[in-house]
């Protein structure tokens, strides 16, 4: 849970580019810290063999030059590597593979031509079973690096994967740029700003390229201004496009830098023509130099204000900024597996908190006695309102606010939680929520969480007062490193 995560109408930085850091992974480092003794002569530039023990939790293989650390990009447990060092810290060396000297049986050849160039392929380089077993270790380092209660007892169970690890995101979120006389669209190289053009990319749902690359090139062949950057002038930053995999219907919202869009009327006749799938196009206004690929102000240029989504039997109405999950195959896995943790019953009041636009406790509500979801931002309240009402759902009901607040009201009220699911961003539970949970303590508790290493920090604190029954993780992003896993906690007697 994916990015980069959870409120319905957050910036997705996807696409961003962001300089590698390997902080967090040497934090959760499993084994002893022998990176960290000083004295080790190594300087930037350098070329060394090294053998790879595992990989980091985003996907990098670790090695030791001397007992000290170092982080390589690609490379897999059991290669023997030439590297050359791009970084020296205190704590650690980051380097990047030159030649692999002795491969390992797991590493095949990326689909992708880029995928060692660009994000969002950091484990495409591996078999798919190698990947899976590798997020379950992914939580398995979370859970030692912070040890909660009974840690050593959970069940980890074995990542819950794809027929098919590709054709999955549902939203292309690609930058666009002149290069010379070119329009390129497609992602940055990794730590840098350059833009690599990109045809074909194997992760996403293929309607979204095809709209994409069409749009690109009625962009070019129209002449239509395009953002740059070292002058911050011109129009057209970022093509969007979001595929409905129940309808096959796609949403297009070109992100500018000007609140004008000159041509767009040209433009938008050429793609009615093109493109009958898109059924809808807006733009979104974000000026400057800003790594935030979403401005704040959304305009409707023509045709329909949402697509259709539908998750275990409800359908959701989605505007270009509410938030979905871009895997929709493993969103349901995902809300199925909720589920049967939570083992509902109608006598049982449920909290939805991080509610979003409601998909989560609206596909839970016929299992419930009632359930009521709180979120801080009002647009997806009303969202989810009007799926609940869209979808006949009358015990479920969505306010704005914060748990430190609703929950005291709602139990001044008589109403007390019985079940809780949560689905929080990757920073994790926030302190005013997780202190609610501690005071309420109902009885039965899902977490849904899109980052082990923040999850098992919370866990720290809740597993004072629940056990954890398992953690079971999903493959909600295959061919990338990121993590997704249903927590079910059950209280102490």
């Amino acid at each position: 849970m994916t990015t980069e995560k959870k409120r319905p109408y957050q910036n997705d930085h996807n696409n961003t580019p962001k300089k590698t850091t390997y902080k967090q992974s040497f934090k959760g480092n499993r084994r002893p810290n022998h990176g960290a003794q000083d004295g080790v002569n190594v300087r930037v530039g350098q070329n060394f063999p090294l053998t790879i023990k595992r990989l980091g939790i985003n996907g990098e293989g670790i090695g030791y030059f001397k007992r000290k650390i170092v982080f390589v990009p690609g490379a897999l447990p059991d290669e023997v590597a030439v590297v050359k060092v791009t970084e020296v810290e205190p704590k650690y060396i980051a380097a990047k593979v030159l030649k692999i000297r002795e491969k390992s049986p797991q590493r095949v050849k990326p689909l992708d031509e880029y995928a060692d160039t660009v994000g969002g392929f950091e484990l495409e380089h591996m078999t798919y079973p190698a990947q899976l077993a590798f997020k379950k270790d992914v939580i398995a380092q979370a859970l030692e690096k912070f040890q909660p209660r009974g840690w050593t007892h959970y069940e980890l169970r074995d990542t819950i994967g794809m027929d098919n690890p590709y054709d999955y995101r549902n939203k292309a979120q690609f930058p666009v740029r002149k290069i010379g006389d070119k329009l390129s669209v497609g992602m940055y190289k990794r730590g840098s700003h350059e833009l690599v053009d990109l045809p074909v990319v194997h992760t996403q749902d293929p309607a979204t390229m095809k709209v994409i690359r069409k749009v690109a090139e009625l962009l070019d062949k129209l002449s239509v201004s395009i953002y740059n950057e070292d002058k911050n002038r011109g129009t057209v930053k970022t093509i969007i496009a979001r595929v409905s995999h129940t309808t096959g219907d796609v949403q297009l919202t070109f992100v500018t830098h000007t609140d004008g869009f000159p041509g767009d009327t040209a433009l938008i006749a050429a793609i009615n023509q093109a493109l009958p799938e898109v059924v809808g196009i807006f733009q979104n206004y974000n000026p400057g130099r800003t790594s935030l690929v979403w401005g704040e102000e959304t305009l409707k240029l023509w045709g329909r204000d949402t697509i259709e989504e539908t998750i275990l039997g409800k359908t959701f109405q989605l505007s270009p900024r509410a938030f979905m999950q871009l895997n929709h195959t493993q969103m349901t896995v995902a809300y199925e597996e909720a589920l049967t943790a939570l083992n509902l019953t109608h006598a049982d009041k449920l909290v939805d908190a991080y509610a979003g636009v409601g998909t989560i406790g609206l596909t839970l509500a016929d299992k419930a006695g009632e359930v009521r979801g709180m979120e801080i931002v009002p647009e997806a309240v009303d969202d989810a309102n009007d799926n609940a009402a869209r979808n006949n759902i009358t015990n479920a009901h969505y306010e704005v606010g914060t748990a430190e607040a609703l929950f005291p009201k709602w139990q001044a009220q008589g109403w007390v939680a019985d079940a809780l699911i949560v689905d929080p961003p990757r920073t994790g539970l926030d302190t005013a929520l997780r202190r609610e949970i501690l005071r309420t303590k109902p009885e039965k508790f899902v977490y849904i969480s899109c980052n082990a290493s923040t999850l098992a920090r919370d866990l720290v604190d809740l597993a004072q007062v629940y056990q954890v029954d398992y953690i079971q993780s999903i493959d909600m992003f295959p061919q990338t490193a990121r993590w997704e896993g249903v927590v079910k906690l059950t209280k102490r007697g």
